[in-house]
């Protein structure tokens, strides 16, 4: 048995009058953020990644020359 038109309306305005209509545009802002949020997470965990897996192959190529070049400009 599914619901009819009706009782989808009933239930919409109950959920309207015990929430208003500010308060769940504002619930729905705070999941569109959320999803914007975990989405820019998940990108920069994989940037991260990419550059962990690049860096040690610089360090290996380098020479000592270009490693003592990098501790003087941290200095």
């Amino acid at each position: 048995m599914s619901p009819s038109i009706w009782q989808i309306l009933i239930v919409g305005v109950i959920v309207l009058i015990l929430f208003g209509r500010g308060r769940i545009s504002e619930m729905m802002g705070d999941v569109g953020k959320g999803i914007k949020s975990f989405k820019k997470g998940l990108s920069e965990e994989e940037m991260s990644e990419q550059q962990k897996e690049k860096a040690p192959a610089q360090i290996d190529n380098g020479s000592t020359s270009d490693i003592k070049h990098a501790e003087k400009d941290k200095a």
